[in-house]
């Protein structure tokens, strides 16, 4: 049963946040520095779970497929591909690896 309040609490906690996100002024949303966090804000959260992903029990570094979809993401960063462009690359190149039996 925990579970389920669990899973209910998490559906009311997204709905509040996109409630909250429809409520916000449009004034509030033109403002260079919320622009730039909107920006940025996908990247750092990639980053974070890149790096929870890649330390799963805190302690040890786990190289697998996920590696070569990194160096792709890291690739297609160097060459200046638009952000969804890099994940699709990573996500890819990734699946790929894996279907090898890697």
């Amino acid at each position: 049963m925990n579970t389920w309040i669990a899973i209910g609490a998490t559906a009311v906690g997204c709905y509040a946040v996109k409630l909250a996100g429809l409520l916000v002024p449009a004034g509030a949303l033109e403002r260079p520095l919320v622009r730039r966090l909107a920006a940025l804000l996908p990247v750092a959260l990639l980053a974070a779970l890149t790096a929870q992903q890649t330390f799963p029990d805190g302690h040890t570094l786990v190289l697998d497929a996920r590696v070569a979809g990194l160096g792709a993401a890291a690739v297609a960063l160097v060459l200046r591909a638009p952000f969804l462009l890099v994940v699709a690359a990573a996500v890819l190149v990734t699946a790929g690896v894996r279907a090898m039996g890697g």
